[in-house]
């Protein structure tokens, strides 16, 4: 038995998740913790990770480290996402983690995040055919699924923290700003040449904005248990409504809303709007919420090479 540690370095937030794993291939986490370090924060397009926001994340992954190093057995992942890979200084900062930390983050590709995803996906939930949103702080991942099979994947640079920088969507929403935004994320998904392949299929929908989504309609529902969110199904209608409840309100009321997080009540309008501007194009009627995503992909790769011996 082995309890591997995967550091989770996203754009608005870093996650551990500490699991172990069994000789006959099986797993059980048994521990999570999260920390919004908001690594992107201020990045613009210069595309520098700021000092501020650095500071921050170590720290987290300090506190991490500290929790992890207590079970036996460990074996540690660190990954990282958008943020970090579009960085014009991601080098130093890799280097700088590493020394202070001794962890070794490894940069995702934009297709390697949307492949573990789709891992974690088809591995957790009975879906054959659907299109996989996946919405960070500054990347969104599509994944077109075909009679289980990953049949096209692309990693986007939009995502909650990015298009809320950028567009001025954080407190008063004006009608210009949201405008321009949405022209923007429009061109972005129409630029991807198969997105309607993917025409009325159900939207399978990983990342914290869209966790985020799911708790405020399980609130709204009284739905006892808010966080059980995974298979959670919703039809495009209430997604529609839920937008249209947050653009019409400031920051301040925004963080009123049960189930919203005020951490991420003033990038929640840019991490929603993707998804309402995808589920337009490809005249989606529902979605499916998933809490599989790259991280269990990660275990799903693991457990095949190191205890069955199979590469994915």
């Amino acid at each position: 038995m082995k309890n591997l540690v995967i550091v989770d370095l996203g754009s608005n937030s870093v996650r551990m998740a500490i699991n172990s794993i069994t000789d006959e291939g099986t797993f059980r986490e048994i521990r999570r913790v999260k920390e919004d370090s908001r690594i992107s924060e201020g990045m613009g397009r210069e595309r520098l990770l700021r000092p501020q926001a650095i500071n921050r994340t170590i720290e987290a992954l300090h506190r991490f480290k500290a929790i992890y190093e207590e079970y036996p057995r460990i074996e540690v992942r660190g990954i990282t996402t958008a943020a970090v890979r579009m960085a014009r200084n991601q080098k130093d900062f890799l280097k700088r983690v590493q020394r202070e930390t001794g962890i070794k983050l490894e940069v995702l590709s934009g297709d390697d995040e949307a492949y573990y995803d789709y891992l974690g996906v088809i591995n957790s939930l009975e879906v054959k055919d659907c299109l996989v949103l996946d919405t960070g702080g500054a990347s969104c991942e599509l994944i077109d699924v075909h009679n289980g099979k990953a049949r096209n994947m692309i990693s986007i640079p939009i995502g909650a923290v990015s298009l809320s920088e950028r567009f001025h969507l954080s407190n008063v929403i004006r009608g210009d700003n949201l405008f321009s935004a949405e022209m923007f994320v429009n061109k972005q998904l129409r630029d991807v040449w198969w997105i309607m392949d993917a025409f009325n299929k159900p939207v399978v929908l990983l990342g914290g904005a869209n966790r985020t989504l799911a708790r405020i309609n399980r609130c709204r529902q009284k739905i006892a248990r808010v966080n059980n969110i995974h298979g959670y199904r919703l039809k495009t209608e209430a997604i529609n409504r839920t937008f249209r409840s947050l653009i019409t309100r400031n920051l301040e009321n925004r963080k009123k809303i049960a189930g919203l997080e005020t951490a991420r009540a003033d990038i929640i309008v840019g991490g929603v709007l993707p998804l309402v501007m995808l589920l337009q194009m490809i005249d989606s009627d529902r979605v499916i919420f998933s809490e599989s995503g790259v991280r269990e992909g990660i275990i799903s790769e693991y457990i095949n090479q190191h205890v069955k011996g199979v590469n994915l």
